[in-house]
């Protein structure tokens, strides 16, 4: 999900954080007398002792250094289920805790919190393993988890809006449970994480630092779990398709090798996206002309797929080439190019001239339906929704956002205390608080020298991406696409997979697959069960 600032995409969700440390309060007083017991295991993985939830602030507290933060032991909460939505049943253990990430003098810097779904009576390391998150950066990983492969997903009326309580959560039948264990991670200073001993924020707000925590978050959780055998796959949403082709080639460096990378709704390189280079106009071209399909704004000849390939053509050639004259345009061309842009997005010449041909994606959720007098979703176009007036030159909100939210937050917390039996009075942090303000974009690639390049100050992901396929050459990549998605066009995403400077035997592991959904693809079930679909496909070819 998306962030604010330079426009990019983790979760714009801050607004609702300020309750969840009410909700949670108000639950855990609501919670049974009996409470579960917590699994605290210390740093050394050989002892573990069970420990009440009232005990934990004193466990917190005994390793508190002077001068630093408290240092608390790691916790788990395990309880049994059967998921038997998909084609076999599935016995598994569902195990909800907190993992200890370190600084390079391996002095404890924090903690990360995750809940991991694995099966029951299968030897450890003989299924594969894939850990999945959301983006931001700074984001907490409860849509991934509630919406998309988990052995659960909550209802939501998706395009509509969903409303208040009561909030439904059924057994996920287009899960991968039946396919690999899943581990759903939250963020640096997410969910329940938190800094410890002389930790910072410094020390995981940034593309580089979070890619550190994250790989020692894998690596901690590998070992304690005899998952060194296990064939391994990332699967990011958002900002983790960067974090993710980051990370898998710097584990690939530590000598972690994995089998395979998921990319849901993704954006690769931020360093081409300012002003002055016309990147969003033309990758963002095909997603408004599969929405005006979508909204009948377009004559309707042929098939959306056919009408959006034709999309693809012209952004790319006669559309790419007007830009690039910027102001040496001549006038004819002008108005050509002109009448071609609102043939493909059904906006009015007129409108797409005013804007100089660079129709942004904002305008574009403004523009549409302004004579209907509604907006569009950002997420997920697909989504409607009336604005304060019809005359404002940008949407007042995205009603992709609001729609999904209550539902995914109350339905999560209701399950994660219900079922995973996890009690803590502390925040659920959907963003991590300052992630943003302190976020450090600086990345230096992997691989990069290759390119002649150092340190950038804006992140291009590709060359860490195509340098782990390199030197993984059986690394395979699914790249998974909503059709309305406004916040990651997937026009863009084909543009930057195309960069990696890959031969034909490796560029041919990388696959793609494209749904009638936005950003959040699992919102629409069907598109669900198409992605389902696919990566049932996908994942064995990942493990020959």
């Amino acid at each position: 999900m998306d962030v604010k600032a330079k426009g990019f995409f983790g979760v714009g969700r801050v607004g609702v954080s300020a309750l969840i440390g009410l909700m949670a309060v108000a639950m855990v007083a609501q919670a049974q007398d009996t409470k579960p017991r917590r699994m605290v295991e210390p740093a050394a993985e050989s002892t573990a002792a069970a420990v009440r939830m009232d005990e934990k602030d004193s466990d917190k507290d005994k390793d508190k250094k002077d001068g630093g933060l408290p240092v608390p032991a790691e916790t788990k909460v395990e309880t049994k289920h059967e998921w038997t939505a998909g084609a076999r049943a599935v016995h598994y253990t569902a195990t909800a805790g907190t993992l200890q990430i370190k600084d390079d003098d391996e002095k404890v810097i924090g903690t990360m919190f995750y809940v991991a779904y694995t099966e029951d009576g299968v030897a450890a390391g003989s299924r594969p393993v894939t850990f999945l998150y959301n983006g931001g950066p700074g984001s907490a990983t409860i849509w991934l988890h509630m919406g998309s492969v988990g052995p659960v997903r909550v209802v939501t009326e998706s395009p509509k809006a969903t409303g208040p309580a009561l909030f439904g959560v059924v057994p996920n039948q287009y899960s991968l449970l039946d396919k690999t264990e899943l581990v759903f991670v939250d963020a640096p200073l997410t969910g329940f994480g938190r800094l410890a001993g002389e930790g910072t924020a410094k020390d995981v707000a940034g593309v580089d630092q979070d890619v550190k925590a994250f790989e020692r978050f894998i690596t901690r959780y590998i070992t304690i779990n005899n998952r060194w055998s296990s064939p391994k796959f990332l699967f990011g949403e958002s900002y983790g398709t960067p974090r993710s082709a980051a990370l898998v080639a710097a584990l690939n460096n530590d000598g972690i090798e994995f089998n395979g990378v998921v990319l849901l709704s993704s954006i690769l390189n931020y360093a081409v996206r300012d002003p002055g280079y016309d990147t969003d106009a033309k990758t963002y071209l095909p997603s408004y002309a599969a929405i005006a399909w979508y909204y009948d704004k377009v004559p309707h000849v042929g098939t959306m797929k056919e009408f959006v390939e034709k999309a693809r053509e012209f952004s790319r050639g006669p559309y790419a080439a007007a830009l690039e004259q910027g102001d040496r345009l001549p006038a004819d061309e002008f108005e050509a190019i002109a009448k071609q842009v609102a043939d493909f997005t059904g906006l009015s010449v007129q409108y797409v001239k005013e804007a100089k041909l660079r129709v942004s994606a904002t305008r574009f959720r403004k523009e549409l339906l302004r004579g209907d007098e509604e907006i569009l979703g950002r997420y997920d176009a697909r989504f409607e929704a009336y604005d304060v007036d019809a005359a404002g030159e940008y949407p007042g909100f995205d009603p992709s956002d609001t729609g999904i939210s209550g539902v995914f937050v109350g339905a999560f917390h209701n399950y994660l205390q219900s079922e995973l039996k996890y009690l803590d009075a502390e925040t659920y942090n959907l963003q991590g608080p300052g992630i943003n303000e302190a976020w450090d974009w600086k990345h230096k690639p992997s691989g990069g020298g290759g390119f002649g390049r150092g340190q950038q100050l804006q992140p291009d992901t590709v060359i860490d991406l195509g340098d782990a396929m390199r030197k993984n050459p059986a690394l395979k990549v699914f790249s998974a696409n909503g059709w309305f998605d406004l916040a990651t066009p997937f026009f863009g995403t084909e543009h930057d997979i195309a960069q990696m400077m890959l031969p034909p035997a490796i560029a041919a592991n990388v696959s793609f697959g494209y749904y009638p959904a936005g950003h959040m693809v699992y919102l629409n079930v069907d598109a669900l069960k198409a992605m389902h679909d696919d990566l049932e496909k996908w994942y064995p070819t990942a493990v020959k």
